[in-house]
């Protein structure tokens, strides 16, 4: 065999051997900003939240495969994404290829991986489920019976979330996040109604609700609450609905510093690249929360009105959702889970200004005022989702909170009262 020869061979199978494009590679990444600014590599991470939508604890094979999938692509697409590999190896490990996904965390250690740096892993839950026991949803369903647990938790801790206006002025500006967030945070530190150390209570507002000051929030409650803790999060904000991401169609938070627009027209690369996706909030719940009273409230509107660039009539066709019910399902994996929405997945989250807040925050203030610190979070929503489906009715639209529970047995009071508090 001639040099040339050989020399074509040892590159057709040095090709075949290496998958993808190994760190150093000088191959062209194809997603550029059309402002010159370089790669933005944002299409590539939603790619890996696509990616991060197949795996759970209990992910089949073609899950896996379809995830692994579009971490390749990921990879391929922005070769120093350390993430994109570091979920790579997790994935191959998981499907038994022991090679591959030793290859994947020696690029790992090559490049920069938040999610390795945290030790991410989407198959392993914080609080692992009974077993026999399933998830458990109720729309508008009748309060549980309070359980027999004891009424009281060691520490609690709240993350509290409200965005009214945004960095990107296209974005459509909600009236009464902010009032919402801040009126629940008071409450929450009352010693009368939320009893929470205020020490414990972290709110973030407009400017500080960055996506980086979120992750970081979560973050330190992950490691501060232990098992027998009780957690709080609470997000009253915009969220993207999945008719935005024309690539995956996946939902976002939308942070104060999101980009989505750039010269009138929506700029998805800049909203996967500053958004906060709503799987990543569902993982941190599920494999990083590990106190045993774990409740979120989700106050978010899937807004058709942050489409400015839209006709009206192409605005109108946006039709607002609440998260959907895969999504919460996944929240609420583990045990001691308690989500609550808004609003089902095929309606709007309304604000008043007769009230000065969001119908159902103003509601959800109302039960934790009136109600005995003993009161379970499932009777405070049974209280809040007939309160709120009476006024939308009364203004004419619908509206039905909708809660999501890790197991049939999963409940608790939110403002009970510190171990050995009065």
């Amino acid at each position: 065999m001639t040099l040339p020869s050989l020399l074509v061979l040892s590159i057709f199978a040095t090709s075949v051997l290496m998958p993808l494009h190994p760190v150093g590679s000088t191959v062209q990444s194809s997603q550029m900003r059309p402002d010159g600014r370089g790669n933005s590599c944002g299409a590539s991470k939603d790619l890996i939240v696509q990616a991060l939508e197949h795996l759970r604890a209990d992910s089949p094979r073609d899950e896996l495969e379809k995830a692994n999938e579009l971490l390749k692509r990921a990879a391929d697409l922005c070769v120093d994404v350390g993430d994109a590999w570091y979920y790579r190896s997790l994935v191959e490990a998981k499907l038994g290829n022991a090679p591959r996904a030793d290859y994947a965390m020696r690029q790992v250690k090559m490049l920069t991986s938040e999610a390795a740096n945290e030790n991410l892993n989407p198959f392993v839950l914080a609080t692992p489920a009974s077993r026999g026991v399933g998830n458990r949803i109720a729309v508008n369903a009748p309060p549980a019976a309070p359980t027999s647990a004891a009424p009281t938790a060691p520490r609690k801790w709240a993350l509290v979330i409200g965005v009214s206006h945004f960095n990107d002025q296209s974005i459509h500006r909600l009236n009464y996040t902010i009032q919402d967030a801040t009126a629940l945070a008071t409450e929450l530190k009352d010693p009368r109604i939320g009893r929470f150390p205020a020490e414990n209570v972290h709110l973030l507002t407009d400017e500080q609700a960055t996506t980086r000051n979120i992750k970081s929030e979560l973050n330190w409650i992950a490691r501060q609450a232990a098992p027998n803790d009780l957690v709080l999060i609470y997000v009253a904000t915009h969220g993207s609905p999945r008719s935005l991401d024309s690539v995956g169609g996946v939902n976002y938070l939308v942070t104060y510093d999101t980009e989505m627009y750039r010269a009138g027209s929506l700029d998805e690369d800049g909203m996967y690249a500053t958004a906060f996706p709503m799987v990543e909030l569902a993982n941190d719940v599920a494999t990083r929360m590990k106190a045993l009273k774990t409740v979120i409230i989700l106050d978010t509107c899937y807004s058709g009105g942050a489409t400015p660039g839209k006709s009206v009539a192409a605005v109108a066709r946006l039709k607002d959702a609440a998260p959907s019910p895969d999504m919460m399902k996944r929240m609420s994996q583990g045990s001691g889970r308690i989500i609550m929405t808004a609003s089902g997945s095929e309606e709007e989250s309304h604000e008043s200004s007769a009230l000065g807040h969001g119908y159902f925050t103003y509601f959800l203030l109302k039960a934790l005022k009136d109600s005995k610190p003993d009161t379970p979070l499932t009777e405070i929503y049974g209280s809040v989702a007939k309160g709120v489906a009476q006024l939308a009715s009364s203004a004419g639209v619908a509206q039905h909170p909708v809660l999501y529970q890790s197991s049939d047995s999963a409940d608790f009071p939110v403002a009970a009262a510190l171990s050995g508090s009065l």
